[in-house]
């Protein structure tokens, strides 16, 4: 019965049948870094997680890398997150691009990779950037850890709340966010209690059986 069982989910996958299990995304901007970014990574180790980490481009030096470099080992991906974090609905077409193909260039140099997902700074938007970037843009739903203010009993309860199946989780892993990766000590065996599996957003995507679409803005894979 248990071969049979296999078989038939294994001709659903082939047919491009939707995994039936919970999944989410935990996210992370304004890394890397050597601190904050290593902690993650240490937290997503302890409990066999992964996730996307959307990178700014002038933080990627020989140091910052070897984080980027350790998640992709763990089996996370890297993403863009602009060089320099601007307003970039207020920049010309070349600043623009400039803003994003050094950060795929500085990806692509430390860790081979070439990002295919675009979180742009301050979810700051509009009809340029989706024209001139080709990429998928992602936002998601966050708890506003970037705000010292914000406790960590309120970012563990925030995210908890909101989680939803196909949910992309936005959070950030800049230099001294702690509490951050320290929330998460929580999160992850919470939600891993309620049925989720924590996938990166690519392999979201992939889970839930969508094609990403350019010119969309993604929080949830299963509701833009």
């Amino acid at each position: 019965m248990k071969k049979f069982l296999l078989a038939a989910w294994m001709l659903c996958l082939m047919a491009g049948c939707k995994d039936p299990a919970k999944h989410i995304a935990l996210t992370f901007d304004d890394g890397p870094n050597t601190t904050t970014t290593e902690k993650i990574l240490d937290v997503f180790e302890k409990h066999g997680v992964v996730g996307s980490f959307f990178v700014i481009g002038d933080n990627i030096n020989e140091e910052s890398a070897k984080a980027m470099k350790r998640a992709i080992r763990m089996g996370c991906d890297i993403q863009n997150h602009s060089r320099t974090h601007p307003y970039m609905s207020k920049l010309t077409p070349e600043q623009i691009m400039e803003e994003v193909n050094v950060t795929q260039d500085r990806i692509e140099e430390h860790t081979g990779t070439r990002p295919t997902y675009f979180r742009a700074p301050y979810i700051d938007v509009n009809d340029t950037m989706y024209q001139l970037i080709d990429m998928i843009f992602i936002c998601g739903e966050g708890c506003d850890d970037w705000d010292a203010k914000v406790s960590l009993e309120e970012r563990i309860e925030r995210t908890i709340r909101q989680a939803e199946d196909g949910q992309i989780v936005l959070l950030h892993d800049f230099h001294g966010n702690d509490a951050t990766a320290q929330a998460l000590e929580v999160i992850i065996p919470t939600l891993k209690e309620q049925g989720y599996e924590f996938v990166t957003v690519g392999e979201l995507f992939r889970k839930k059986g969508i094609t990403p679409e350019k010119g969309k803005l993604y929080s949830n894979v299963l509701k833009d």
